[in-house]
């Protein structure tokens, strides 16, 4: 729909109105946009976001200000005009893809309708995506139009958003790389991926066992990586052996007795060989300690 009017609220914005616009245009590329307040101009959008106070996806109203809001999750988080479009438009967005849509909720859109909605529970601490896409509003000193900062922030939500479904569907797309790799491990503390994939999330889900990961790096020589214990934490199940904390080229080789070995960081989480064969030697060492 080339004609395709969308309205959203003026002044002041948020992420959750933002990330829909740029959510939306990624559907309608050419959509017009209209930021007001204006209740003529509303009623006669098309698309209705964030402004408004009615839900009804039928005829285009995403707004979740009324009185009930406009729901929410299953796990208690409201939802916010973004999460109200990513429902109707998420699938189309990600290729008809619902894992990738449902993994891009998870990691994205959820945490904005927290925010937007006052849901603080189960949200990062420290400068989020939402208080960033605030930012982009001009403070008192700036004589920058607001619509003029509105338009700078989608074309940056709209990288993000880009990126988030590319990391989902890459993650995604490993999952079976990686659980293969699970079942096919001699020792099941050791789990062998033939190229790099994105690990954690899988192996967390599917092994309680594995200690260690190894795989080729971009270069072409071998690493091995300690699992951690929950994703996200710093703290592995089983550290690399401490003595090798630091330590590189020669003076790895003399500690572990490894001709090619090269590195070993100084956290004890990754370390590396120039060979497939030594990486493994590693791990046996590793597990011995």
């Amino acid at each position: 729909m080339s004609d395709l009017t969308v309205v959203t609220h003026s002044g002041n914005f948020h992420a959750d109105d933002v990330f829909s616009i740029a959510a939306l245009r990624t559907v309608f590329p050419s959509l017009k946009l209209i930021r007001t307040r204006d209740q003529e101009l509303i009623s006669k959008a098309d698309i209705v976001v964030d402004v408004g106070g009615e839900y009804d996806p039928a005829t285009g109203r995403f707004d979740h200000h009324q009185r009930g809001g406009a729901g929410e999750r299953d796990n208690g988080i409201p939802y916010s005009s973004f999460g109200l479009i990513w429902q109707k438009y998420g699938v189309e967005i990600c290729q008809g893809n619902t894992d990738v849509a449902k993994a891009v909720d998870a990691d994205l859109v959820s945490a904005i309708d927290a925010i937007d909605c006052g849901y603080g529970d189960g949200v990062a601490k420290g400068v989020s995506l939402s208080q960033t896409i605030s930012m982009f509003n001009p403070t008192w000193q700036e004589e920058t139009h607001f619509d003029e900062a509105f338009n700078e922030a989608i074309a940056f939500a709209s990288h993000v958003l880009n990126r988030f479904i590319a990391s989902a569907d890459g993650g995604i797309s490993a999952r079976d790389i990686v659980a293969q790799a699970i079942k096919k491990a001699e020792d099941p503390r050791v789990v062998v991926l033939e190229q790099y994939t994105p690990w954690k999330r899988t192996v967390h889900a599917l092994s309680k066992e594995a200690l260690y990961i190894v795989y080729p790096s971009d270069t072409g020589q071998w690493r091995i990586q300690a699992v951690p214990v929950k994703l996200g934490s710093f703290e592995d199940k089983k550290s690399l052996p401490a003595a090798w904390a630091g330590l590189s080229g020669k003076a790895l080789q003399d500690e572990t007795g490894i001709s090619d070995a090269m590195f070993c960081h100084n956290g004890l989480f990754i370390a590396g060989c120039d060979s497939y064969e030594s990486t493994m030697k590693m791990a046996k060492l590793a597990l011995a300690e």
